[in-house]
């Protein structure tokens, strides 16, 4: 038990002590206070033997009622403001977080203490573009069953290193995943990543730091600025067998809603496709879940390239199987002209979403519709350009309209 909360409870012991000598209170032979473990410890109450009678001396009956009701009167501030923490101490678990009335996985393991996990298999899934980091790995490592986690949460990666700042091993990286609950093999053993590789290069793109010293670089030994990311670079490197330090889980903002009659909106930007497969497969795919959901998922996904879209082919199975249940519209700024895009002429996501603009816009005024970003840190303003004009068309004005979203927790936002 805290020691704050011990203090308050022999306080209020000793006040009621009083009372009860005064006839004010009848109180039970003991008091239980909940300990910061699951189980509950009694503690003694003071009022044992305080029934015995008055001998010469004591105090008189009125003394008595004055001495509890100061007594109560002191530790009634101090027992207000320690309730609080006490109540908390006890909903507390290592690993598990309550998260709208329901506990899910957290931090099972951390920076200090992560979880010594091993990759089974290692996929590019992705096909060789114009762009320095093109490469996308699909990655499945085994965390026998220690690691549980819900759709819509992130694990931490814990590279050798050095990184940016020399330190080894490297600051954990945090990535969606990109599996439901019971892994892809669905035996609750394995966890998915979808990464890409980070690779910059002077004069193809950004590229503002290097780490690679001038004319070493295998694929561009003659620029002059090279870098790759430290831990995109480790995982995308995996291969079967080798091992991988990873943390959490952890992340509550992406996770499903719990009707099943709801509808979900998903974006999507390159590897943020990661909870929305999380969520699919969930909704979809796994034999324990496939058929209790019973709305609509539409999901929308961008990439610079069609050789950079991921996961198509499960999407476009997944939509075969379920056409009344799920919709994938994706949009390709590279190759799909856009005269929408005032600003060079692409097609982006909230484009594409723009063709069925009236449709979706009956779906995001639906109370039971959940919208959910992921992805490019523009997304946001991005579906503001798909839907204000509507919205203050109808006298809704913007801010107010999202904000009525968030605080319907109908709102997810994780970008980057």
């Amino acid at each position: 038990m805290p020691a704050a909360c011990d203090k308050s409870s022999t306080a209020v012991n000793m006040a009621l002590a009083a009372s009860a000598a005064a006839g004010l209170f009848a109180a039970s032979s003991q008091q239980s206070f909940v300990v910061s473990t699951p189980a509950q410890a009694q503690v003694p109450n003071l009022l044992r033997g305080s029934a015995q009678g008055q001998g010469q001396g004591s105090p008189s009956l009125g003394a008595v009622a004055g001495t509890a009701a100061l007594a109560l009167g002191a530790v009634a501030a101090g027992t207000r403001r320690q309730a609080t923490a006490c109540r908390a101490a006890a909903v507390k678990k290592k690993g598990v977080r309550v998260v709208e009335g329901k506990e899910i996985p957290w931090n099972l393991f951390g920076p200090k203490a992560p979880y010594k996990g091993s990759c089974l298999a290692n996929d590019t899934v992705t096909t060789k573009t114009d762009l320095p980091n093109w490469e996308t790995c699909h990655v499945v490592m085994s965390h026998e069953g220690k690691m549980p986690y819900v759709e819509g949460q992130s694990i931490g990666v814990i590279a050798p290193g050095p990184d940016k700042k020399g330190e080894t091993p490297a600051k954990l990286r945090l990535y969606s995943i990109a599996s439901s609950a019971p892994g892809d093999d669905e035996t609750g053993k394995t966890v998915s990543l979808i990464v890409k590789r980070v690779l910059e290069v002077e004069g193809m793109g950004w590229c503002s730091h290097s780490n690679v010293e001038p004319g070493t670089d295998p694929e561009f030994p003659d620029a002059k600025m090279v870098y790759r990311g430290v831990c995109s670079s480790h995982i995308c490197d995996l291969k079967a067998g080798e091992d991988v330090l990873l943390t959490g889980p952890s992340g509550a903002e992406m996770l499903l809603p719990e009707d099943p009659e709801s509808n979900v909106i998903m974006m999507a930007t390159g590897t943020g496709i990661a909870p929305f497969r999380s969520h699919l497969r969930y909704l979809f795919h796994d034999k324990a879940t496939k058929g209790k959901f019973n709305g609509l998922a539409w999901l929308f996904l961008g990439v610079p390239y069609s050789a950079s879209l991921l996961y198509d082919e499960e999407w476009k199975e997944m939509q075969a199987a379920n056409p009344d249940q799920f919709r994938y519209d994706y949009a390709v700024s590279n190759e799909m002209p856009c005269e929408l895009n005032k600003i060079n002429g692409e097609m982006w996501v909230q484009h594409k979403m723009m063709e069925f603009t009236e449709e979706l816009w009956a779906l995001v005024k639906d109370p039971k519709t959940h919208i959910y970003m992921c992805g490019l840190k523009g997304m946001e303003s991005g579906f503001a350009e798909c839907f204000q004009e509507l919205a203050e068309k109808e006298g809704l004005e913007w801010k107010e309209f999202t904000k009525s979203l968030k605080k319907a927790k109908r709102y997810h936002v994780e970008v980057y």
